[in-house]
């Protein structure tokens, strides 16, 4: 599928008169913020008011899981807060006549910073992205049925892995420690997203 047709794929979702929501999926690394952002952009430029919502802002504070012992695992569904996110997306969905605030997740201090993202009440498209968007277990199971639409972006893999390790270099790991990381944590979290690839209504391949 054509870039083209995915911005218009979503210019259909959002010309309804309710707000709608879309899901973009994917393991770390396969680009779904890049794609978020542009889509928005696009659409924007479309007439289309769009908002983005990642669910990275809902990682539980380095605090809170050092506490828990889970610091060491940063990343996988139990160290974010998965009950506000599914809450947020409800209130997204139901409160249309004044401004919903969500978190963002700061890469440059690897901490989640609460009320940074203004949803107004025009935006007629929501996009959230995120690593578990389409897990069925636990409180994840709640989140499929509040997108209108989801898509699953899938990166060939040894280039999904080359830019994660850029990724993590780039906010100050060195190379075996982003290394490290990519085919340890975040490695294990990559497979058991993919295990979801078959809940989304759209495979988007990408190279």
């Amino acid at each position: 599928m054509q870039w083209d047709d995915l911005v218009d794929r979503a210019r259909r979702l959002a010309g309804g008169e309710q707000r709608r929501v879309l899901g973009i999926a994917g393991p770390p690394g396969a680009g779904k913020s890049t794609v978020a952002g542009r889509l928005a952009t696009a659409l924007t430029g479309a007439g289309v008011a769009v908002t983005v919502v990642p669910m990275d802002g809902f990682h539980l504070a380095d605090a809170e899981l050092h506490r828990l012992g889970r610091h060491a695992r940063k990343g996988a569904p139990d160290t974010f807060d998965g009950a506000g996110f599914v809450a947020l997306l409800r209130r997204i969905r139901r409160e249309t006549d004044g401004v919903v605030y969500a978190p963002i997740f700061r890469r440059e201090i690897e901490e989640p910073v609460a009320g940074a993202i203004p949803v107004p009440p025009e935006t007629r498209l929501v996009i959230t992205e995120g690593n578990y968007l389409l897990v069925p277990d636990g409180v994840w199971g709640d989140v499929r049925g509040l997108l209108d639409e989801a898509w699953y972006l899938d990166l060939d893999e040894p280039e999904r892995l080359r830019r994660l390790v850029a990724r993590h270099m780039a906010f100050g790991r060195d190379e075996a420690t982003a290394r490290e990381r990519a085919l340890g944590s975040d490695q294990a979290n990559a497979e058991l997203i993919a295990t979801t690839k078959g809940r989304a209504d759209l495979i988007v391949p990408l190279s």
